[in-house]
């Protein structure tokens, strides 16, 4: 990363409110040209809940002060019942959340320093928002830059995959529990804080059990998913992902379904703006912003829209279990998609385990079951990857042994894909509610299996997200499981591995009981979608910039961080562990003189061949500090569940120094819907 000192206009920076039409004060934090009163600017709208004074000042800092000093004004808001906003946050993506952010875009268009044109930009949440308010058509709005988020409330998102509800819907619930036990700073609202503290820690409620209320495809998700009308984004979009975080098919999606000018861009990161991307390369992204912005906010023609509609990094082989700080590969790009130049390819899997191209015909229609054991996914890493490569899949090996696996002959030509594999099987289940997993895998030479992509099927739902049927023990369906978008080369000597199994766990929740899937072979078939290499239309590709940004945050690492990804076997009692800690340390932010600190461990834990030992724990501890004043607080959260239910129990406490000041519990039952 380069740190650009001079930055081509000074800027400035304040905290301040304003206030909607309701009464409720949204903060502020703001960085602008010092001249744009006498010399208005555009602005760029980022609407989080995620604490803008602390929690991301390492990343807003750097980012919006450099785009402040390339000529806009960075307008970064904390949603309402966050940071120091008022109010309370009872979950995500309501209509008020959207409504409030509509009526800030009015404001900003309003002050003295805005031109009355305005972008968005966000990652994860604010990049969901930024979608969702597009479709809301506020006049100020004119580009939007959305990054790791989705159209997609419920097939595509942190809490379901393929009707299956994934292990990340308690990971990230637990985190919002957290978020939410959050007090607003004392320096900034005064001695306001704790009654707001208190209404915060009273009101914010168990997210977890609003979640588990909607296991299908109902208006709770589709509100918010704006594939529900593409046509309501009128403004240009740029779509951006990474091949390691969770949102990568999003990308597709919506160059496909909207109307309007639009550009996708997918890297090999995880789930981190480009210019911060990890695994690397990463890239100029904050550059590449300015390119779209000017072009949409300024009308200053910088080439971009010329430029391909789809960049993507096609991979290279890495080894499964290498901490690799940069993915081989290169770029390759597609001027419309979907792209006529990438062609299906069929697979044909055959009884001896084969996988054939070209849709060869194996004669036997001898049929294979699978009942896969717990451990499968326990080397899956995580759904979306956020400290990448820790979280990333280990050696595929440790997992077959518990799945169907079908393997072509060593390759003696490279094979490139770039786009969405596709698997259809013939199967039956000898119960009414049953799940899939696939894995496509890269085989190396020396057998070393490193997984490329996969999907997920809750086959209650083979039809129908919103109306899932149960199956009919012993009789065969035709289902389709869609894998992850991926552009992967697979190289000469290698092989590609299809593997499938009746578990993913903690991936994926299991099945309420042990299933045996019996699949024919014969009438099952793997489509990759083929991409043949463009080596002059690569060449001519204009290069990305090298990552820049304006000087980071001024934060001192007090204590040090901790990462840990865990398997602990327990062959004495047949219980199998995994535990994953992030502990960020404790950060000291200068400028405001307050510390904080941050730590979740997770624990996902099984007993053999028994369903209804699946425990799922969560734990977060955080603290606030600044001289005398010191808040922690403790929130935890276990899910289990038996054939018929799940359970959560889960606690709260909020501490001023040494005294418990707030105490919560929670012991909740939530019926199982056909997952």
């Amino acid at each position: 990363m380069r740190y650009v000192e001079n930055l081509p206009r000074e800027v400035i920076e304040e905290e301040t409110w304003m206030t909607l039409s309701d009464g409720c004060r949204i903060a502020l934090r703001i960085w602008r040209p010092a001249d744009a009163e006498e010399d208005p600017v555009p602005a760029i709208f980022e609407y989080l809940p995620y604490r803008k004074r602390e929690l991301t000042a390492d990343r807003d800092v750097p980012m919006h002060t450099y785009f402040a000093g390339h000529g806009y004004a960075c307008v970064r808001a904390d949603i309402r019942g966050s940071g120091e906003s008022d109010g309370i946050l009872p979950d995500e993506y309501l209509q008020q959340e959207l409504d409030d952010g509509v009526e800030i875009l009015a404001w900003i268009g309003r002050q003295k320093w805005c031109t009355a044109r305005a972008g968005m930009i966000g990652i994860s949440w604010g990049g969901f928002n930024g979608l969702q308010i597009a479709a809301l058509q506020p006049p100020e709005l004119g580009a939007v830059i959305t990054l790791c988020s989705t159209d997609d409330r419920y097939a595509d998102d942190v809490h379901h995959m393929g009707g299956c509800l994934l292990g990340d819907n308690l990971s990230w619930a637990s985190t919002m529990f957290d978020q939410n036990t959050h007090p607003p700073d004392p320096a900034l609202v005064g001695d306001r804080w704790r009654d707001m503290w208190m209404e915060r820690l009273e009101h914010s409620g168990l997210w977890l059990e609003k979640w588990l209320e909607h296991q299908r495809r109902d208006d709770y998700w589709k509100h918010g998913s704006v594939c529900e009308d593409y046509s309501a984004v009128r403004c240009p979009v740029y779509a951006v992902s990474g091949w390691a975080d969770g949102y990568c098919n999003a990308v597709f999606r919506l160059l496909k379904g909207l109307e309007g000018p639009r550009k996708g861009l997918v890297g090999p990161w995880s789930h981190k703006y480009p210019h911060l991307g990890e695994p690397g390369p990463a890239i100029g992204f904050l550059q590449e912003c300015i390119r779209f912005y000017d072009y949409w906010l300024k009308d200053i023609d910088t080439g971009i829209m010329d430029e391909p509609m789809l960049r993507v990094w096609m991979q290279d082989s890495v080894p499964p279990s290498a901490r690799y700080t940069t993915r081989p590969g290169r770029w390759i790009s597609e001027d419309i998609w979907p792209s006529p130049e990438i062609e299906p390819r069929a697979y044909r899997m055959s009884y001896g385990l084969g996988l054939h191209p070209d849709g060869e015909q194996p004669d036997d229609e001898r049929r294979l079951g699978i009942q896969s054991p717990l451990f499968v996914g326990l080397y899956a890493g995580k759904w979306c990857s956020y400290n990448a490569p820790p979280d990333l899949p280990h050696d595929q090996r440790d997992e077959d042994g518990g799945a169907l696996v079908f393997e072509t002959e060593r390759l003696e030509e490279a094979v490139e894909i770039c786009g969405e594999p596709t698997l259809t099987l013939d199967v039956e289940s000898d119960r009414p509610v049953a799940m899939v997993a696939a894995r496509l895998i890269d085989v190396a030479p020396d057998d070393a299996a490193t997984r490329i992509s996969y999907g997920v099927l809750n086959l209650t739902h083979r039809d129908s997200d919103e109306f899932p049927e149960p199956l009919e023990p012993g009789k065969r369906y035709r289902v389709t499981v869609k894998l992850k978008h991926i552009a992967q080369r697979f190289p000469v000597g290698h092989s590609i591995r299809l593997s499938i199994s009746t578990v993913y766990w903690p991936l994926a929740w299991p099945s309420p009981k042990p299933v045996k899937l019996t699949i024919s072979p014969r009438d099952s078939e793997l489509v990759l979608p083929i991409r043949e290499p463009r080596p002059e239309e690569e060449a001519a590709l204009r290069p990305f910039d090298e990552p820049e940004s304006a000087p980071p945050a001024n934060i001192t690492l007090v204590q040090p961080t901790q990462e840990e990804w865990t398997v602990i076997r327990d062959l004495a009692h047949d219980r199998t562990t995994l535990q994953v800690v992030n502990d960020s340390g404790t950060r000291r932010f200068e400028d405001i003189d307050l510390d904080v600190s941050g730590k979740v461990t997770e624990r996902y834990t099984h007993s053999y061949a028994n369903h209804d030992s699946l425990r799922g724990w969560c734990e977060w501890v955080r603290g606030f500090r600044r001289g005398d004043w010191e808040v922690t607080t403790i929130t935890r959260t276990l899910l289990t569940a038996d054939a018929n239910n799940f359970r959560i129990r889960a606690t709260l406490d909020a501490y001023e120094g040494d005294t418990r000041v707030f105490a919560e519990t929670w012991d909740r039952k939530i019926p199982r819907d056909l997952v």
